[in-house]
């Protein structure tokens, strides 16, 4: 019985830092260029990361089909775009 309990608390202690890592995977962490015109207009939809949580930097990120894009929230064309699609 012993044996069994030590087995399985060696083995949280084995997962619990593979779960605290996985927390930073979404995080941006640096910005991209602003994409043209064409590129604009396929945007689906937009996030805003912050600096809290184990994200280094403020950032926008505007999601496609299947791609995404951080952007600078200071930036003019960042501001404009998430009005279009507010």
């Amino acid at each position: 019985m012993k044996f069994y309990v030590l087995c399985f608390l060696l083995l949280l202690a084995c997962m619990y830092p593979s779960l605290a890592q996985g927390s930073y995977e979404n995080c941006c962490l640096r910005y991209g260029n602003e994409p043209n015109r064409k590129v604009k207009r396929k945007v689906v939809r937009f996030r805003i990361q912050e600096t809290d949580g184990g994200c280094n930097i403020p950032a926008v990120v505007f999601t496609f089909r299947k791609k995404s894009l951080c952007a600078d929230p200071k930036k003019a064309w960042v501001q404009e775009l998430m009005k279009r699609l507010k």
